[in-house]
């Protein structure tokens, strides 16, 4: 038995031991002063221990192979015990503080802070049962093993495959990326394209249809705004090219709008560390928006965490200072956890993705 598997089994083995003989401490008022006392350097590790947590959700294993729990974590990502829900939502938020208050006791966790069904507690607890993509059929679209799924057309210069030989989203992807390079409209990152495959299975699990509340379409929910911005008529709103023409036209704007503020702030650390740090704020970007990113490379008081990775950076890997500018400036600007889960989520359909038979030695896969 590997090493982390048990430590995390010795951590749920705790949470059933009777604690310390000692009075609970009393809940703080509020969880955002939880992580404004939170010192930079609890961010070590923080990448990995929300993408751990994160992969128990998206793929029903770990402490979620029973989706009928809540896992909870403290201010690292790091995994602090579960538990089964209750027969009702409130019944569930009381085992929850119960549980909250027992960690705070016990010293397992520094404070508490009561949580409710509209409020945020600490220990921070994540549903094992959430709507997520089901990776394999979102697999099975993006790489064309549903007949279904393939496609061919055009779309503005764009001509892909044909009737006759209709091809794969990764294969529209792909010529799609390599034809606006070649005409040097992109300037991105060499692994930005198979994050942006990534992003294709987690916004829609590659269903051309894709429609959520918020009204953003398609296979990478893109909003009438963003498609307008594109040039694209209406009618042409869930074209799969066009979908994956105006992603990657919004992403080297958003790429270049934050590159001179990335530049000042890291442009110091080493290339591939530089690159790798600069993707994952781009899929960030995405999800909540450049000028949000912008604010945590600029800002007076969003910039502060950035200030302190960019000083330390060798302490901390580019996942690490990627959350940690996200995680240091929570419940500010609309910044929270689902902040972290997106790019956590996309790191880990990325993954699946590239250890396929078909992709894993691919280019598209190594560079």
């Amino acid at each position: 038995m590997s090493t982390w598997i048990r430590s995390y089994l010795l951590a749920a083995l705790l949470l059933t031991q009777p604690t310390a003989a000692a009075d609970p401490q009393d809940p703080a008022d509020d969880w955002q002063a939880v992580i404004r006392a939170a010192p930079y350097w609890v961010s070590q590790g923080v990448y990995s221990n929300i993408v751990t947590v994160r992969r128990w959700v998206l793929f029903e294993s770990g402490y979620c192979s029973d989706t009928d729990r809540h896992v909870l974590f403290d201010r690292r990502g790091q995994f602090l015990g579960y538990i089964s829900n209750g027969p009702t939502s409130e019944a569930t938020q009381h085992r929850l503080n119960d549980t909250r208050k027992a960690m705070a006791a016990s010293g397992r966790a520094s404070t508490w802070v009561r949580g409710t069904a509209s409020t945020t507690g600490y220990p921070f607890a994540l549903a094992c049962n959430q709507p997520h993509v089901d990776l394999a059929d979102a697999m099975a679209r993006y790489l064309g093993t549903l007949p279904t799924e393939r496609l061919w057309g055009t779309w503005d210069d764009l001509s892909f495959a044909g009737a006759h030989s209709p091809g794969s989203l990764h294969e529209a992807l792909t010529y799609v990326y390599q034809t606006r390079a070649h005409q040097q409209r992109l300037d991105l990152p060499p692994e930005l394209p198979r994050y942006l495959a990534g992003q294709l299975m987690i916004e829609s699990g590659g269903q051309t249809r894709a429609h959520s509340a918020a009204n953003a379409r398609g296979i990478l929910q893109l909003s009438s705004a963003a498609l307008s911005d594109c040039g694209i008529a209406p009618a042409n709103y869930w074209h799969r090219l066009a979908q994956i023409d105006c992603a990657l036209k919004l992403t080297n704007q958003n790429a270049r709008n934050l590159r001179p503020a990335f530049e000042q702030r890291f442009g110091h650390l080493p290339a591939a560390k530089r690159d790798r740090l600069f993707t994952l704020l781009l899929i960030q970007a995405y999800h909540g928006g450049a000028g949000r990113v912008a604010s945590l490379l600029q800002d007076d008081t969003l910039s502060q965490p950035a200030v302190y990775f960019a000083r330390h950076h060798r302490r901390y890997t580019a996942g690490d200072i990627a959350f940690g500018m996200v995680f240091h400036n929570q419940g500010r600007d609309r910044l929270g956890l689902a902040s972290l889960y997106y790019v956590a989520d996309v790191q880990l359909a990325t993954e699946t993705l590239c250890q396929t038979p078909r992709l894993r030695n691919d280019a598209f896969c190594t560079l």
